[in-house]
């Protein structure tokens, strides 16, 4: 069936304005996007078919590009947008998080895991705050692989003197959706917040991103 076949009410555009966003499901929203289906399929058909493909849409904005956008992904404008609203939606978080300072942990997980989740591979990244705990900038600083990368030291108090920093968060993904600290985390953890130390720099935390809520190694009393 072609999207213009739905009845009026059915159609995720029309639905989107009479009942908001939030009624669609992910498939519908990426259908808004794709505007029409390809090889006998419809918009919310290929929706569908993508979003079981890559495990939702962030798996699916997180897909190598040369994969989103080969023959059974999206095309270039559809990519274009979805990619566009993910970057949007990640610069309100983080733009309510540099408003305020970092006194809300539940905030500042709900940032880090829209931005590190999607990577199907490992992600160390940084929030780099001033005196006050405000977010300065918040940089991607190393990439791994689906169990590990390398964390530099070095590279992580050049980057921080580089913000005039007073004091960072420390983050990294778990691919796996385990959020658990390996005995490798906490041991970063401590070469980092030692290295950081000797230039005055604090480590707040290191919070660690899976599927459920980050796991905080500040709290484990493990910083």
């Amino acid at each position: 069936m072609k999207l213009a076949d739905f009845a009026a009410h059915e159609r995720p555009r029309e639905r989107l304005l009479a009942a908001g966003p939030a009624s669609l499901a992910d498939a519908e929203l990426v259908a808004i996007f794709l505007r029409q289906g390809r090889r006998g399929r419809n918009a919310v058909e290929l929706g569908r078919e993508l979003v079981a493909r890559y495990g939702g849409v962030a798996g699916l904005c997180a897909a190598p590009r040369a994969e989103a956008l080969g023959p059974r992904g999206l095309g270039v404008a559809a990519y274009c947008q979805i990619v566009a609203a993910l970057e949007l939606s990640r610069r309100v978080l983080a733009n309510e998080i540099r408003r305020d300072a970092v006194t809300d942990p539940r905030r500042c997980a709900d940032y880090l895991r829209a931005w590190l989740v999607p990577f199907p591979y490992e992600v160390f990244a940084c929030l780099f705050l001033d005196n006050r705990h405000r977010v300065i900038a918040g940089e991607e600083l190393f990439r791994g692989t689906i169990d590990g990368a390398s964390v530099h030291p070095r590279e992580v108090v050049r980057r921080a003197l580089a913000h005039n920093a007073a004091a960072v968060i420390l983050a990294h993904n778990h691919p796996s959706g385990v959020a658990e600290p390996s005995a490798a985390d906490v041991a970063i953890t401590r070469r980092l917040r030692d290295a950081l130390a000797l230039v005055d720099v604090r480590v707040l935390d290191h919070l660690i991103v899976g599927e459920a809520a980050p796991v905080s190694l500040a709290e484990r009393g493990l910083v």
